[in-house]
Parts: structure tokens; sequence; C-alpha cells
């Protein structure tokens, strides 16, 4: 199949998870021109598959990573100001378990925690009553003493998809479904041979550097499109969670010690169920067909069932997903001791044109990797020292309001759109900010917003995710840009395949 020459970029990502949508919007900023290619969808691998957190990682503390422990901290309160509609803070409960670590041991950590960071705006770490209401709300009654905590949660696949869109609006070309074949250094720079999954069209793109922001595939890349033998090494290790109906009331979080040294957390999740996880698990197969295994259940409800007042079994379990982690590998033991740090390559070749490959890394540094990822090609692209660290005190769509006033943004909706339920008011928020009144439009009633997919989505909804947000398919729509998979009918699932078969028929017919 013949191929079609493109226009020349600054920049080109291979990769539309958090780290290569991030680095695509902070080159964008920078004046760069950007190409992002992603060969699936925005986060459909390790970067929707993780447990919610913006979180400092308590547990680094215990493996002298200091540093990264010290930029995350930092990272909770940049990112809740960036994007207060899909990250808000959370309140962790860590149960004082007499026959783990010592109590001492924990007041230090947690000590630190408060104070490595700079905090700001969350609370700090106090004592709690454990057999007193809300905190024994699910516990066992042996626990009597323990500590409250702060940190964040975020919508993950929804921060990628937002980092994608702002990228996009400051001039980057983003594109899903696109495979990256092969990529040559050039007198120039890099030619880059991509690939349309859908049609099969070829494309050849021309690019000052190059950026292998792969995830679990980095180093696939690297030997395969790229043919480069890098000593660096990717470390795949699977984290897994399970999701069960609600196990307690109150609006904490939990975080459980385990006697193998390893801590699980069970989280509220999407008002009707309890989120419980990780799993540390070195990974040998293709990350694409990574799922969660009859171990790491049973590993998972026996973990959180040592606290549980009412016992989790695997016949509980609603849903499971499972993502695998790139993480350098720096000789660890143990999947659990790995670094969680990022490690971030530079290859420049003989012809001096530069491939930068991200290795490691985790959400809530996402922000901070993108800015070392810029500094390290300045030499290479000068126009990138340009806005350094513009992102600090940037918001990303919809999140233009401060983090305390989101109960007001729920308020102003429903009153401009009186019609709404409080609760599908409140979900519109909470997943699109200030955007909400963009996609309800002039709705004046319910009918008014399009066909009715099932529960609270209607059309209005479902043509913002495809028209702003690249969704294409049902999954995209349920379980990525929103969770509604898990509250609709069964049968919504088809109506909204239906409904999106016509929508782009209609699209075809039209243009």
């Amino acid at each position: 199949m013949s191929k079609t020459m493109s226009k020349s970029y600054d920049l080109f990502v291979i990769g539309g998870g958090i780290n290569g949508c991030g680095i695509a919007r902070d080159a964008s900023g920078r004046g760069l021109s950007v190409f992002l290619a992603e060969k699936t969808d925005f986060a459909s691998a390790t970067s929707s598959a993780s447990t919610k957190l913006i979180h400092g990682g308590l547990r680094y503390l215990e493996y002298y990573e200091f540093r990264l422990v010290r930029e995350a901290l930092k990272e909770r309160e940049v990112l809740l100001n960036m994007a207060p509609h899909i990250i808000w803070p959370l309140r962790f409960i860590l149960p004082h378990h007499k026959g783990l670590r010592p109590a001492w041991f924990l007041r230090l950590g947690l000590f630190m925690y408060d104070h490595l960071g700079g905090r700001k705006l969350l609370p700090a770490t106090k004592t709690v009553p454990l057999d007193s209401a809300p905190f024994n709300d699910g516990l066992k009654s042996l626990f009597t003493r323990g500590f409250e905590y702060s940190d964040c949660w975020v919508n993950d696949a929804r921060l990628v998809v937002l980092n994608a869109r702002d990228a996009a609006a400051r001039g980057a070309e983003i594109r899903r479904n696109t495979e990256v074949v092969r990529a040559s250094r050039t007198a120039g720079g890099w030619e880059i041979e991509i690939r349309d999954s859908v049609s099969g069209k070829s494309e050849l793109v021309q690019a000052k550097a190059l950026v292998n922001a792969a995830g679990p595939w980095v180093s696939n890349v690297l030997k395969g499109a790229i043919g480069l033998n890098s000593q660096a090494n990717v470390r795949l290790v699977k984290g897994s969670h399970i999701i069960v109906p609600k196990m307690f009331g109150h609006d904490r979080s939990f975080i459980f010690q385990n006697a193998d040294g390893r801590i699980v957390f069970a989280i509220p999740y999407e008002d009707d169920f309890t989120l419980i996880g990780t799993t540390d698990v070195d990974y040998q197969d293709d990350p694409a067909g990574v799922s969660c295994s009859d171990d790491e259940v049973a590993y998972l409800c026996s973990a959180v069932s040592e606290y549980f007042s009412k016992e989790v079994t695997p016949d509980m379990v609603v849903r499971t997903y499972s993502g695998v982690r790139p993480l350098y590998d720096d000789g660890a033991s143990e999947a659990r001791a790995a670094t969680r740090d990022y490690v971030l390559e530079m290859d420049e070749g003989e012809s001096k044109a530069p491939l930068l490959s991200v290795f490691g890394g985790k959400i809530t540094t996402y922000r901070r990797l993108a800015e070392h990822a810029l500094e390290k090609l300045v030499d290479y692209l000068p126009q990138a020292a340009k806005k350094n660290s513009w992102t600090k005190d940037s918001v990303l769509p919809g999140g233009d309001f401060e983090p305390g006033d989101f109960g007001a943004k729920v308020a102003s909706l429903k009153s401009a759109y009186p019609f709404l339920e409080h609760d599908h008011a409140y979900r519109l928020v909470r997943s699109y900010g200030s955007d909400a009144m963009k996609i309800l439009g002039y709705a004046k009633t319910t009918a008014e917003m399009g066909a009715h997919i099932g529960g609270d989505l209607y059309a209005c909804e479902v043509n913002w995710l495809v028209e702003q947000e690249w969704a294409v398919t049902a999954d995209d729509v349920l379980w990525r840009r929103s969770k509604l998979g898990l509250h609709l009918p069964k049968e919504a699932a088809g109506v909204l395949e239906h409904y999106l078969v016509s929508y782009f028929e209609a699209s075809r017919m039209a243009g």
C-alpha cells in the first residue's frame, strides 16, 4: 500500500498513556509541534489499571525512596489544583496490627509523610480510635487504634484523556488506533512510518526528536520498530484489583498491612462498591492479555478479610482488572521492592537524532516526568526551554475552579438544568467539571438530551465523548471515559454499540 508523506514535527511521541500524553501536553504548551501516536485507545493499558490514587507512596519510605516520595507528595496538591473535578482528597485509615509494624514505626513514617512534601491543603495525620464511629464500620473489633492521613483519589483514565485534549487544543496532532511500524534516523532527525489499524493506511512522518513512552511495550518498541538494542531493561510487574459490593458506609479508605510485608488498599468506589488492591507479581507474557488470576483474587480476599468484620470471598467479586507496570529493572529481588521511580534514557546515535525512552514512573509524578523529559531534549529542541514548568500552575479541561468549590459547581449545574436529578448533576461535574454545561448545551428537558442509552447516560454525553475525547467503542465510553459499566443494565452496552454504529455511519454519509 502506498504511503503518504506528512509534514515534519519537532517531537513525535509513541504511546497514549499518562506519560506520553503528559509529555505531549507539556511540549505543545512550550510551542513545539507534536505528533502523538497511540496504537489502541488512550489509557487502554496500565494508565487505566491503577489503584486510582494520587499519593506519595507511604510504603516506599521503607525502601529509602525519599526523592520519589518527596516529589510525589509535592505533586498531590499541584494535581488537585489542576483537576479538582477528577481529583479529590481522601482520608486513609491505617489500623495498627499488633503482630506487624510497631506503632512507633508507623508514627515515624507518617510524620515524614506529612513533612517531606510541603503539605498545605491536605489535613495532617492524627491518631484515631477504631472502636468508635465512624472508624469501626466494617472492621473487626480487635483493631482499636489506628492512624488517619491524607492522599488523593484520581479518575486515572480521565486524567490521561484530559492531557490529550489539552495537548490537542495547544496544537498537537493526537491519534488513536495508530501503530508505529518503523522509526529510522535520518540526517535531519527521524522518519516514522505509522499505520492506521482501522483503514490499514500507512503514512510517513518526520520529526526532530522521538519519545518512546510505550509503557509495558517500551522494550518491544526499542527492539522492534526502532531496531535498537538498549542496555536498559524493563521489569514487568502485574498489579491486579478486585471490586466488591460496598464493605463500609463511611467515606474513608483503608490501608491494610499484611504479614508478607505488602499493603492492600480498600477504597470507596463508584458509590456502591469497594475497590481492593493491589498485587505485585512479575509478569512475562504479552501485556495486552493481562488478567487477574484466581490466586490473586484469593490473595486480595484473604488480605482484607484479616481486617473486615465480614469475610470477603471470591464469589463476591463483581469485576477485576489488571495492569502491567513497566518498572525500571533495578535488580530488586522481589516485585514489590522494585523501584517505582522513573528513568529517562537518552540515545542520540551517530546522527545526533535524539531518542528518549521512558521507563517506570507512576501517575502521581507524570507531570514532573514530562518536565524532566523536556529538559533532556532542550539541547536538541531549544524552543523547549520556553515556558519552563508552565504546567505547574495550569488547569486541565473542565478544572477551572477551586477544589473547595466542587459542591457549588454541582449546585450551579442543577440550577441551570433543573430537570437533572442531583446524582446525575453530581456525576457530570465529577467527570467533566465546567465542561458539563457544554455537554448539556441548550437542553431544557431530559428528552432534549438525545437518545437514552441507559441509566443516566444520554446521547449528548456520548456525542461529546466521541467528538471531544476520541471515544469509538462502547468499552471506551463505559469503562475508560467513565465507569458507567458498573451501574448500567447489561443491555445498555448493546444499545450504546448500536448508537455508535449509527453515529459513525451518519458521519460517513455526511462527509
